[in-house]
């Protein structure tokens, strides 16, 4: 999933400014659900960030959070179905929002795979689905666990962004790709929609961490550096777990990035002067938003042979066949342009961490990738943690 993109915050699915400025309408408030199971095993289809799941009925979560003594109130999950925007079939988009410290905010952006053609959009794709249904809020497990004293973001306020428009939240396009197939690649205006809403209703933020799993950890440091733009006083921390391995294809940066769309929201930032679309990647999304702001701290979780990123790259023809040396190539590009990036390599071929309670376990060379996480959002740099018996 090669793309060419940094974009700009706009009225998010034909919303306006006056929107942003009056807050966020919540269409339905729905309770949270008891704790889930983990995960799901990845497939190359739909990945990575938790699934949904019915809601039920529970008692609002009074949690601290680590590293303070403040009691924070979790409250329910609540449904925003925003206008306008809308999911790759044209049906309904719907994200959602779980107050707690309005101080502290997470804006979460879901994964879910890629597609970019007749073949791989079609509705029997094994690359991507639709994952959406409305009503459905997002599992409990991993970083979204209220309860797990461990949990460094159990007190945040969350924005969870949904994916399901196939473009890994970049696209501005309806693209007719058959005659009897046309795709809403339209993830820019949904994710926005996310942003608008920290915006809005969290307007005394004092850190905002932008965070995705596979497809929408892609997008995480773009969305970073637009939150930036708009929060110039909020310290910000990016993290992209699982997609440090799409290297920066030239021809691939302009044949995905013009089938999605994504260069119609390229911001106004002197870094940007002068690039084409051919200059546009992965990697490169870290490189300008880290130009144009300096202080957002960037940070990835990788494992080594990651079975699904294998997949992607493979099925767009890059070369997989040392896919922790594709990691270690991305961010030599990235921290060799100025911009730090901490990074957690763990070994084998699984795929994201953050929506999974084997955050909580996994050790790589003595240290805990929670730890790494907690130090992350308390505002310092943690090392760079790398396996050395990767497979």
């Amino acid at each position: 999933m090669i793309i060419a993109a940094l974009l700009v915050v706009v009225a998010a699915c034909g919303g306006s400014d006056d929107d942003a400025a009056e807050g966020t309408a919540v269409a339905s408030t729905v309770e949270s659900t008891p704790a889930a199971t983990d995960a799901p095993a990845s497939t190359p289809a739909a990945t990575d960030a938790p699934a949904s799941t019915p809601a039920t009925t529970e008692t609002p979560a009074t949690t601290e959070t680590p590293g303070t003594t403040a009691a924070v109130t979790v409250g329910s999950w609540q449904s925003i179905v925003p206008e306008a925007c809308e999911c790759s079939d044209g049906s309904p988009f719907e994200l959602w929002q779980r107050p707690a410290d309005p101080a502290k905010v997470l804006l979460f952006l879901e994964g879910g795979g890629a597609c970019f053609s007749a073949e791989t959009c079609a509705p029997d794709s094994p690359v991507f689905t639709k994952n959406l249904t409305l009503g459905e809020e997002p599992l409990d497990s991993g970083i979204f666990d209220a309860d797990n004293p461990e949990n460094p973001f159990a007190g945040y306020s969350i924005v969870y962004v949904p994916y399901c428009t196939g473009d890994v939240h970049l696209g501005d396009r309806v693209n007719q790709y058959s005659d009897s197939l046309t795709i809403s690649h339209t993830g820019f205006d949904n994710a926005s929609k996310g942003l608008d809403t920290v915006v809005a209703d969290y307007p005394a933020v004092e850190q905002l961490v932008v965070a995705g799993s596979s497809a929408g950890s892609i997008p995480a440091p773009a969305f970073a550096g637009l939150a930036a733009d708009a929060l110039p006083d909020t310290e910000i921390v990016a993290f992209g777990d699982a997609s440090g391995a799409y290297p920066d294809v030239p021809e691939l940066n302009a044949q995905v990035g013009a089938e999605w769309g994504v260069q119609a929201n390229v911001p106004d930032w002197p870094v940007n002067e002068g690039l084409t679309a051919e200059e546009w990647s992965i990697p490169g999304l870290y490189v300008q938003a880290g130009t144009q702001h300096p202080d957002i701290t960037f940070a990835r979780f990788d494992n080594a042979f990651d079975a699904v990123q294998t997949f992607f790259s493979g099925l767009l023809g890059v070369d997989v066949s040392d896919l922790l040396g594709m990691i270690d190539a991305t961010e030599a590009q990235i921290e060799t342009a100025g911009v730090p990036v901490a990074s957690y390599i763990a070994p084998g071929d699984g795929h994201t961490i953050l929506g999974s309670d084997d955050l909580y376990e996994l050790e790589v060379e003595g240290a805990r990738f929670v730890d790494f996480l907690s130090m992350l959002v308390a505002g310092d740099v943690p090392a760079d943690v790398r396996c050395t018996a990767c497979t």
